[in-house]
Formats: structure tokens, sequence, C-alpha cells
């Protein structure tokens, strides 16, 4: 069974900007949101709920980060969204605009 979570953070640790989305099921499709959120600076944290950015309310989906001008990444860990539920999924991208690595830190 996937962790249930309302919201992420996403810890910048890399010598880049880089941007959340999500990528959620959709039937026998997955979706990746267009929306995602504003920029994240080298050394910053930013929390978002995946609602925003189009994910639908009981999806299973994971984060996916888009590194500008880089190397994108996703997440590995499957959680189960749920709007308003108070766990967050918690992670940090590091390393360089083409060789970064993504990892979840914890659910908090």
């Amino acid at each position: 069974m996937a962790d249930i979570v309302g919201k992420f953070t996403i810890h910048n640790g890399g010598g880049f900007v880089c941007r959340g989305k999500a990528t959620y099921e959709d039937g026998d499709n997955d979706v990746t949101t267009d929306q995602e959120t504003g920029d994240i600076l080298l050394g910053q944290t930013q929390e978002y709920d995946p609602g925003d950015l189009g994910v639908p309310d009981g999806a299973r989906m994971t984060i996916y980060v888009d590194v500008v001008a880089g190397s994108n990444n996703a997440g590995r860990h499957h959680f189960t969204y749920q709007k308003g539920n108070p766990h967050k999924g918690d992670y940090v991208i590091t390393g360089t605009t083409l060789d970064n690595f993504l990892g979840l830190i914890g659910i908090s």
C-alpha cells in the first residue's frame, strides 16, 4: 500500500534551478502534470500541494522534478494523494544540471 500524503517538499541542494511537478496514474496511462511549482533555487525548500498542479484526489502518484536546462528526475516512491492530509513527502535533489539525484528524505 502506498503512503498517503497531502503535500510535498523539495529541497534544492543542487547547482541548478528546478520546479516541482507530479506524475499520476490515470487508468492505463501515467500523466505528468503540465502545471508546476515556481522556481526552486539552490538552498531553497518549497512546499506544494499536488492537487494545485492537477493531481486528482485519491490518485496514485510520484513526484517529478523539472531541472531547468538539464536532466529531469522522477521519484521512485509511490504515494496516494489525499487533499488535506497532514502528511508530507519530503525530498531533496542534489548534483548538477545533467547529473542529479532525487531522494526521499522521509514522510513527516
